[in-house]
């Protein structure tokens, strides 16, 4: 992989994290027309998800700082709550994680037809939610914390979209959409974290996991994601606030379709 392979794959990471149509799909069709192996990825894959990290906390800074400066009160106040929401959250996602993200990975493998089955599964998810008109709640329940957890945890699967799966659910459980992008956004912290732990680890058993990635395609890659991300993400709080996840499951379907049709050709 070189700088320029970096630099398209890291934008499409950055964007495709927080608008939802699966970034793991996007990336694997991206290395796939690039011709980029993806044994050799691993480490890239993580300088990227942990750039979309930081451009969420910059993005959503006044938001973290409020939750911390409650959290430390040390008292059952909103912030109190809201920390109690997203561990919830962790729940579903945790379990498949250290416990089942191997089984599904061996049974579904992370190919294009795999990828263009679950955008066409997010495409449905979005266009159900776009329609659907439940009773609107005044703020995210623990159960709707858990639910949109296992949803998340669902979000495994290569080409369904985790922003996707997280929001369209909570629009379905009734959550307001002020409120809910920031919550899916903040939620998938911890989980990428934990993931580019996971990763990063396999390196103490003596795996191959930077493989020949240089230094300075690593970097660019990380900066694209970083750049990209910030503004993905202040995009899609906009979005789901005018409720425009329609035009999204349009996209989803048409790439879907088109990675379908190339993985069978």
């Amino acid at each position: 992989m070189d700088w320029i392979h970096a630099l398209i794959l890291g934008l499409i990471q950055g964007l495709t994290e927080y608008l939802p149509v699966s970034s793991s799909g996007h990336l694997t069709i991206g290395q796939e027309i690039l011709g980029v192996s993806g044994e050799d990825n691993l480490a890239f894959d993580v300088a990227v998800h942990v750039a979309t990290v930081l451009s969420t906390l910059v993005v959503l800074w006044r938001e973290v700082e409020w939750i911390f400066k409650g959290l430390f009160k040390f008292q059952m106040n909103d912030e109190t709550k809201y920390v109690v929401n997203i561990l919830v959250s962790m729940i579903p996602v945790g379990i498949v994680g250290v416990f089942f993200k191997d089984q599904v990975e061996a049974v579904f493998g992370s190919g294009l037809l795999i990828v263009g089955i679950m955008l066409l599964v997010t495409a449905a998810l979005l266009t159900f939610s776009y329609y659907a008109k439940p009773r609107q709640k005044s703020r995210i329940s623990i159960k709707d914390a858990f639910i949109i957890g296992i949803a998340q945890a669902c979000a495994v699967l290569p080409g369904l979209s985790r922003s996707g799966s997280t929001i369209a659910t909570g629009l379905l459980l009734g959550d307001k959409k002020e409120k809910l992008a920031q919550f899916s956004f903040l939620m998938v912290i911890p989980p990428i974290l934990g993931e580019a732990l996971l990763d990063v680890l396999k390196t103490v058993k003596g795996e191959n996991v930077f493989g020949s990635i240089g230094a300075v395609p690593l970097l660019v890659g990380f900066l694209a994601a970083f750049v990209s991300g910030c503004f993905a993400c202040r995009w899609m709080i906009n979005i789901v606030k005018k409720g425009k996840l329609i035009y999204f499951g349009i996209y989803c379907a048409i790439v879907g379709a088109i990675a379908i049709v190339y993985s069978l050709c």
